[in-house]
């Protein structure tokens, strides 16, 4: 498998995730006084997150992409949906 094959399915995986911990666990945790689902949640985020750091450094690497173009792929899995962006515009081509 591609390197770049497998970063859009983590950071697909991993912008998942970060959307089941806000939208989901979060609430459970302060509206619903259930704080197992962020333990659960978070740490497959977190999991997957490493792994979606690791993963771009080896693509930047590969293919030799510019820092910048790196930065910015790093910061949009920072934002909410900020990965499926990344996937469309930086991951396909």
């Amino acid at each position: 498998m591609k390197l770049i094959t497998a970063l859009r399915i983590i950071a697909f995986l991993e912008g998942i995730s970060y959307l089941v911990l806000l939208c989901i666990a979060m609430p459970l945790k302060y509206f619903y006084n259930q704080p197992q689902a962020v333990k659960t949640v978070g740490m497959a985020h977190g999991v997957l997150f490493v792994l979606f750091v690791v993963l771009l450094l080896f693509v930047h690497i590969e293919l030799k992409w510019k820092l910048s173009k790196t930065f910015w792929v790093f910061i949009s899995s920072l934002i909410p949906f900020g990965t499926f962006y990344a996937d469309v515009k930086w991951f396909r081509k």
